[in-house]
């Protein structure tokens, strides 16, 4: 696989089972990332080639929101494909992260194979 599955979340929990079910699409180890917040995530997508984003929303330092937008308007980022991975539930504002660019979208809760498929589905059109 070129390039690494980033994975952003305040949550080491929901990381680390984020990270298991990536495992399921034979996804090694080493080509998967993990940021805390934004901050993190744009010093990694700056640092490595990252094929897949897997993203919460609501962070501190810098939640989901603000990091799409940096990503896509000011780092011009389009070719980087991100699923929401979040508690959110607000329609406007789903909508609104949406028409920055999103690839899918997912309910925290998850069942792992939900999100499984999710992220099979967008490699495989990579």
């Amino acid at each position: 696989m070129n390039g690494k599955v980033l994975i952003v979340d305040d949550s080491v929990i929901l990381r680390r089972m984020i990270r298991k079910a990536v495992a399921h699409l034979d996804i090694d180890d080493d080509q998967v990332c993990e940021a805390g917040n934004g901050v993190e995530a744009l010093a990694l997508v700056d640092a490595n080639e990252i094929r897949l984003v897997l993203l919460d929303l609501n962070m501190p330092v810098m939640d989901g929101e603000e990091f799409l937008r940096v990503l896509r308007q000011e780092r011009k980022r389009d070719d980087v494909p991100v699923i929401l991975v979040t508690t959110e539930r607000n329609a406007g504002r789903l909508m609104r992260i949406g028409r920055l660019g999103v690839s899918g979208y997912l309910n925290k809760p998850f069942a792992p194979e939900d999100l499984v498929q999710l992220m099979d589905e967008e490699l495989s059109e990579a």
